[in-house]
């Protein structure tokens, strides 16, 4: 019997090669190849690789073998010439085992020779190549630690110089150390402080954080400390400049009357109600004289209007009316004046009429220690007529004098600095802001800041309303190129560059961020008040920044115990859209002073049936808010007891019910009159009288003493011994 050889890969059983033609695969595959099989056609030789007596151990060793044959699925055993193919392409020749060592020592590429069952197990494995993949993972592995070393190398905190203005958000901070916000409330949270990104800091606290973050901190100078060193900068190319003059006094003693002839324009035809609303500043030359003049408001509303012009100005010429003499504007521009440490020339005005009496004047304002030059004092007093042109140029002479006596000096050559004397939204013309320069030359093109704003001088007009290229000093224009309303009173102050400008504007903004007014005019005492208090809400919009600072300051002014006033918005501007339904949403009353309300907004309010309360003289507005005030308030409500009578019988009545036979006590009773009924001193109904009988017949009144019978509208518990009161209630409407 032919001896055959049985190799197998698996725990199968073995199979005799008679039986491999009708047997089915089963499991893993298994090859039976005898000992004297030809040669395969394929390279190699068979024999030479297996040795004569082919064991497990030879099969193992022989890589090429099994990973070819793992590659191949299945086989139909039927077909002699498919075993004979599967035998040769099992017995495919390889390189010699030695060869195959060498080469993998040297790095054979892994597709070259592929991991075997044999390979796996053998003593090589340590000298096997390495895949391709296997080599990638390392590198990055080693880079990634080389990274890891130099990112630690380079991780080494920077040390940044870090500015630090007066008041600074954490997002800011943060931004400028380079850090997460969250860092820096970590930070903070530890210290047992709870903030928010945007929580602005003190700059001492931000300079304590940026130290422990392990950064310098320079403190930035303030706003106001870089404003003052410009103002305070001076050379010694200094230059007289005329002087600036405020025309103050009592409302209707003639101060814009003085200015108008002075200035030979009339202005007074020009106000409403015929006094000054607004700040006007007027220059005018008298022989090479330059003089620049300010006309105040004097109505009791423009305090502040004053107080600002007093600050602002060189000379005060006090007006007042020799018809009239000292009243309570008068003494306060005198208290304004003396304030600010600034000379006082009294112009008497108003001598033409009759009824003038100078020296009366003279005498009152002694009480104010203003003194006369006459009286061995050192007050000019002049007696003028503004009507008549009279002793004008005496008064001219007096203010030149005075400023020969202050010696008036100031740098030409400086950036321009000033002060804001009105600021509007001019439809056409966007923000204008009415200035006086008070040292250096405005030119146009300049950058600059007023106050919390920022600019480019676009355009400069003057008082005539001529566009020029520059101002001198002590000279009022008018600006424009602001970004926004600047407030009345505001500094001005020219610099280098729009960059400068832009970094002061935003810095002023920072430091008063915390500080800054609210819209409504609620203060901590009226906070603590009685919520019961009405309120009547107000909108309003006016022409100049001026005006709507007086009307804030008259409303508060006003006081009442059951009502007050609350102002939601105080803005300046015509009317908006936006005005008329925050008016609707807050039940407010809109005012507008001095302006008009747009199309829009028109349409919108008669839509809403928003009224829009136009006005242009401020008392009117006043009484207006008070008349408001007054609907508030619950009228006064009087009872007057008109009679009163006593039940001494009950009778029915067909068609009338209950009748109370009564006798009048007191006063009388009409058959309209308002009674309530009284048992035991208690009020147990109150009514109208429905009938009321005399000797069975109806009548309109019963006298006292007399008897009679009595209805009640829906009330018939009639009983012996009740008081029957009439009365009367008369209302009267309340008035602020």
């Amino acid at each position: 019997m032919e001896k055959k050889t049985k190799l197998t890969i698996s725990g199968n059983p073995k199979k005799s090669y008679k039986n491999f033609g009708s047997s089915k695969p089963q499991g893993k595959k298994t090859v039976i190849i005898g000992k004297q099989q030809e040669k395969p056609s394929g390279k190699g030789n068979f024999n030479k690789s297996f040795g004569n007596k082919p064991t497990i151990n030879n099969f193992k060793n022989n890589s090429a073998f099994k990973s070819n044959f793992q590659n191949k699925t299945s086989f139909s055993t039927t077909d002699f010439e498919k075993r004979k193919l599967a035998e040769q392409r099992a017995t495919k020749k390889l390189k010699s085992d030695s060869d195959n060592d060498k080469k993998s020592k040297i790095g054979v590429k892994k597709r070259q020779v592929k991991l075997t069952v044999s390979r796996a197990l053998s003593d090589e494995i340590e000298t096997r190549e390495r895949s391709l993949a296997s080599v990638k993972r390392a590198r990055q592995k080693e880079l990634k630690n080389v990274n890891k070393e130099d990112s630690k190398e380079n991780s080494k905190p920077i040390k940044r110089d870090i500015n630090i203005p007066e008041a600074i958000t954490i997002r800011e901070l943060a931004n400028k150390m380079a850090e997460q916000s969250s860092n820096v409330i970590k930070f903070l949270f530890g210290m047992g402080v709870t903030v928010t990104i945007n929580q602005t800091l003190a700059a001492d606290t931000a300079e304590y954080i940026v130290k422990e973050f392990g950064h310098n901190p320079i403190r930035e100078e303030k706003a106001e400390e870089i404003i003052k060193k410009i103002k305070e900068s001076r050379s010694e190319n200094l230059k007289n400049r005329p002087p600036i003059v405020t025309v103050m006094g009592h409302v209707d003693h003639g101060k814009t009357s003085v200015l108008d002839v002075l200035r030979s324009a009339n202005v007074v035809s020009g106000e409403f109600g015929g006094i000054t609303q607004h700040i006007g500043a007027y220059q005018i030359e008298n022989n090479s004289n330059k003089i620049t003049f300010i006309d105040t408001p004097g109505h009791a509303a423009f305090t502040e209007m004053r107080a600002r012009g007093s600050k602002l100005t060189d000379i005060v010429i006090l007006v007042v009316a020799a018809d009239d003499g000292v009243k309570p504007q008068t003494i306060e521009s005198i208290k304004h004046a003396k304030a600010a440490n600034v000379p006082i020339v009294v112009a008497i005005n108003k001598c033409d009429l009759p009824e003038a009496d100078p020296q009366k004047i003279k005498n009152q304002l002694l009480e104010h220690e203003l003194i006369a030059e006459e009286l061995s004092g050192e007050t000019l007093m002049v007696e003028i007529s503004a009507k008549k042109k009279q002793n004008l140029e005496k008064l001219i002479e007096a203010i030149i004098l005075q400023a020969e006596i202050l010696d008036l000096k100031t740098n030409f050559d400086n950036k321009a600095t000033g002060v804001v004397l009105e600021s509007k939204i001019d439809t056409g013309r966007g923000p204008v802001a009415t200035i006086i320069v008070t040292n250096g030359t405005l030119k146009k093109g300049d950058f600059f800041v007023s106050g919390l704003k920022w600019g480019k001088i676009r355009a400069i007009i003057n008082d005539k309303g001529k566009n020029i290229d520059e101002a001198l000093p002590s000279t009022p224009v008018e600006i424009l190129g602001i970004n926004g309303a600047s407030k009345a009173g505001d500094d001005f102050i020219v610099l280098d560059n729009e960059k400068d400008a832009k970094n002061l504007s935003e810095s002023r903004a920072q430091e008063n961020k915390d500080n800054k007014n609210p819209l409504t005019f609620a203060t901590q005492e009226s906070a603590f008040t009685d919520k019961s208090t009405e309120e009547l809400n107000l909108i309003i919009k006016s022409d100049v920044h001026g005006s709507s600072e007086a009307i804030k300051n008259a409303i508060g002014q006003i006081k009442h115990e059951e009502v007050k006033p609350k102002i939601i918005l105080s803005d300046i501007g015509m009317v908006t859209e936006t005005d008329v339904t925050l008016a609707k949403a807050s039940k407010a009353v809109l005012i507008a002073f001095n302006v008009k309300p747009s199309k829009e907004a028109k349409k919108l309010a008669e839509k809403e049936s928003i009224q829009i309360s136009s006005y242009n003289i401020i008392y009117e507005v006043l009484d207006f808010i008070k008349k408001k005030m007054s609907g508030l308030l619950t009228p006064d409500v009087k009872e007057t007891i008109t009679g009163t009578a006593q039940i001494l019988e009950i009778f029915k009545v067909s068609g009338a019910g209950k009748v109370a036979g009564s006798k009048i006590t007191e006063g009388e009773i009409t058959s309209v009159s308002e009674i309530r009924i009284i048992r035991d001193g208690s009020i147990i109904y109150t009514g109208k009288v429905e009938t009321l009988f005399r000797e069975k017949n109806q009548v309109k009144q019963v006298n006292n003493g007399q008897e009679c019978g009595i209805t009640v509208k829906d009330y018939m518990d009639f009983q012996k011994n009740d008081i029957i009161e009439a009365f009367n209630i008369t209302s009267t409407e309340r008035s602020i």
